[in-house]
């Protein structure tokens, strides 16, 4: 079977490999389950790619992201459920309703105004979603659960915790729940600190992770309100921290050590290093033009 840049090729290559038969014994193996993580992880090579800027990458992951798709919609039509094409029609039926100023009649005079139209319409079909559950009913594992309820019932918890701490801040923030000041939020920050030292203090794992989690969520809570995405700031932050202790790694080598063999001391001094040096590329890119 060669290559094509058809994707029916690639639901063709997918069905193969799911072969009762002649298929791939690992693939055949797999379900919605053993899945889902690749899934997860192929959406952040993605965001990866992007981050890099590196096109090549991007293509090659969002093929792999496309893959995904098409495995589970072959595992979803081996089970009854639907096919690839049910997940196409669904798609592009829910893009052409939420963008009624495009497709339809409709206008919307800025960014603000179509995001409004699209959280509106999004609205509608959660209850309709709802609605076809209830006349449904769970008629067997996959019949649909309950929708949850609730303001904040429509955000998934399947985000990553800092995705989910925002998402839930913003629908709250959303109904008049929220700080009316940066300066309050900070004043909490102290707060779950000083809370989180108590349950150090008394040695409480449970009561340290409660608490924790309340700093973090707290933190989150700051970026916010400053409008600073606290995923992407925490992603950059362990990139800066990768970049810098690959500086430590590669120049111990260089001088014929190691990790393991060298004191703190060291690792810290090369640590500045390349802190002063990658501070010292920042101020470089930034200075104008000279004509």
């Amino acid at each position: 079977m060669e290559a094509s840049r058809n994707v029916e090729r690639l639901i063709e290559i997918m069905a193969a490999l799911r072969d009762p038969e002649t298929g791939c014994p690992w693939d055949i193996e797999q379900s919605f389950q053993t899945i889902a993580p690749y899934t997860v992880e192929e959406a952040y090579e993605v965001a990866d790619a992007i981050e890099r800027r590196d096109a090549e990458d991007l293509c090659e992951e969002l093929g792999d992201l496309l893959l995904q798709v098409v495995y589970h919609a072959q595992l979803a039509e081996e089970a009854g459920l639907f096919a690839f094409g049910d997940v196409v029609e669904r798609i592009t039926t829910k893009m052409v309703r939420r963008h009624p100023h495009v497709f339809g009649d409709e206008t919307a005079r800025s960014a603000r105004s179509a995001k409004d139209q699209w959280e509106r319409i999004k609205a509608e079909e959660k209850a309709e979603r709802a609605e076809r559950r209830r006349l449904r009913g769970a008629r067997d594992s996959w019949g649909g659960g309950a929708e949850p309820s609730g303001l904040l019932g429509g955000v998934s918890p399947a985000f990553p915790a800092l995705t989910l701490a925002l998402k839930v801040q913003q629908k709250a923030a959303k109904v008049g729940f929220d700080w009316d000041d940066a300066s309050d939020i900070r004043r909490k920050l102290i707060e779950e600190l000083d809370e989180f030292d108590e349950a150090l203090a008394a040695g409480d794992t449970d009561h340290m992770e409660d608490e924790f989690g309340d700093v973090l969520f707290t933190l989150v809570n700051v970026a916010r309100f400053h409008e600073i995405d606290a995923e992407a700031a925490l992603r950059r932050t362990v990139a800066k921290f990768r970049q810098r202790f690959g500086h430590i790694e590669t120049e111990l080598q260089r001088r014929g050590s190691s990790l393991e063999a060298a004191d703190l001391e060291t690792m810290e001094a090369l640590w500045i290093e390349a802190k002063t040096a990658a501070r010292n590329d920042a101020a470089v890119q930034v200075q104008p033009a000279v004509s």
